[in-house]
């Protein structure tokens, strides 16, 4: 009985973790990349993620690039004169010990110009690699999704 149980657990934990993936740069990791599945005619597309930051010292993003898109922007939503603008920011900080959420409605990579369409249907990744000021760069599959991860629905406001 206790064979059959742990071959069951061995088969069922790739399962488990199919969708989760995490990168590591330093004391920087980086949560599960993730976009949205797009209409074929969206002239951009955005990825979220998020970082945490184990360190002692801050770190800054300073840039973001992927091959299938001409341009990738950093931006943020922020709220002006009562309505909800997206701009674009230079970099964004990483606090020692904290959190960034990249996500709808909050920090996001801005993914213009698009070159590879064919990456961007469900079940779909595609590279995109992250600049840092401290810990140097990291290139990340993001994973293309029909809907937003659940963690990600809860804490796209939290920053």
């Amino acid at each position: 009985m206790l064979n059959r149980l742990i071959v069951l657990a061995a088969l069922l934990l790739p399962a488990c973790f199919a969708n989760a993936h995490e990168y590591k740069i330093g004391a920087l990791e980086i949560a599960h990349p993730w976009s949205q599945e797009l209409p074929p005619n969206a002239p951009n597309v955005a990825a979220y993620f998020v970082i945490h930051n184990s360190g002692n010292t801050a770190d800054r993003l300073l840039s973001v690039d992927s091959p299938i898109s001409a341009e990738a922007q950093l931006h943020e939503h922020v709220m002006q004169n009562d309505l909800m603008k997206m701009q674009q920011v230079a970099n964004v900080a990483i606090p020692a010990g904290g959190d960034v959420t990249f996500a709808p409605m909050a920090y996001h990579v801005m993914l213009l110009g698009l070159k590879d369409r064919s990456l961007l249907s469900d079940g779909k990744r595609f590279p995109m690699t992250l600049h840092f000021e401290k810990s140097g760069d990291v290139t990340v599959e993001v994973a293309v999704q029909k809907q937003a991860p659940e963690s990600t629905q809860k804490h796209a406001h939290a920053q």
